[in-house]
């Protein structure tokens, strides 16, 4: 994981925090910054009251990428999906990892505590921060994903 001046915001439930906390560790050992947005501890949390924070932290340039852990992942892709400049992605393997930085500029990857083990999770992670976006072809299918601002001031899908 190479370091960025830019931090890395992150975020967990209840399930996830153990794995968030680890992911913290080895982000900081390897140079990153970190946001912690929480939660800190084993007590039953909602995941959106996470997911929206680092969200907000990546769409508003505070953090590069974000990173959120729940269960399965999926409760925080949705929740973070919410937001217009987001493109999260629940990722079980290095693979979608790639795939997902360089074909879909995804800026948050989800993860899965229960569902994935750590070891996959740093590696896929690693792979997610140090994969550049492709661009070209792909950059007319993020702009149809990406909403635009009508002059009106609604947001609709492109």
């Amino acid at each position: 994981m190479n370091p960025a001046d830019t931090p890395i915001a992150l975020g967990a439930d209840h399930a996830g925090v153990a794995l968030k906390d680890s992911l913290r560790a080895a982000l900081e050992a390897a140079g990153h910054p970190v946001l912690d947005f929480g939660t800190h501890g084993s007590e039953s949390c909602d995941y959106a009251d996470f997911a929206h924070p680092v969200s907000e932290a990546v769409a508003g340039g505070q953090a590069r990428f974000g990173v959120l852990v729940c269960g399965t992942g999926i409760g925080m892709a949705i929740a973070a999906n919410r937001h217009p400049a987001i493109r999260a992605v629940v990722v079980h393997n290095t693979t979608e990892a790639r795939l997902t930085r360089a074909h879909n500029d995804a800026n948050i990857a989800c993860f899965g505590a229960r569902t994935v083990g750590p070891e996959v999770v740093l590696d896929a992670l690693s792979a997610f921060l140090t994969t550049p976006y492709e661009g070209g072809r792909h950059d007319r299918r993020i702009a149809k994903i990406t909403p635009r601002i009508l002059a009106a001031g609604t947001a609709q899908e492109a």
